[in-house]
Formats: structure tokens, sequence, C-alpha cells
């Protein structure tokens, strides 16, 4: 399964969940899919987390709005050591 890059189109859109990362790489099977993972993750605003969802109909939510991220297939990203 492929990796795709979800970001926003634009850098300072507010709506973006994690401020000071420009991009969130995941595992899908194709870039819809990927948009819907990154949707189901971040619903609305405020984000809360993956672990801790809020309701998906906030304001600050990038449903419904196709144009406002772009994703990309891309390569694994490296692992994380620390």
């Amino acid at each position: 399964m492929p990796w795709f890059a979800v970001r926003p189109r634009d850098e300072a859109d507010p709506r973006w969940p994690l401020p000071g990362t420009a991009e969130i790489v995941l595992k899908a099977a194709n870039p819809d899919e990927a948009r819907d993972k990154f949707e189901a993750a971040y619903p609305s605003q405020p984000f809360g987390s993956p672990a801790v969802p809020v309701p998906d109909a906030g304001a600050g939510s990038f449903r419904n709005d196709p144009d406002a991220l772009m994703v990309s297939e891309t390569g694994e990203p490296p692992a994380e050591r620390g």
C-alpha cells in the first residue's frame, strides 16, 4: 500500500490541525482514502486528536472543501528515533 502526503493548499490555513508541521504522511490505497483517513482523524476545530476525537461538524472542518487539501503520493517516512 502506498504512502500519501496530505497538506493544506494554503500554508496559512487556520484549519490545519498541526501548526509547525507542513504535511501528514499516511498509508492508504489511493488519494481519496488518504483524504478520508485525514478527515476522520482531524474532523473539526478544535481538532482534538485521533485518540480523543471531537464531533465532525465543526466550522473548521476540511470536509466539503476538496480544493483546500493537496494529496500526493510520497515515499515511506523515516522512522522516528528518540
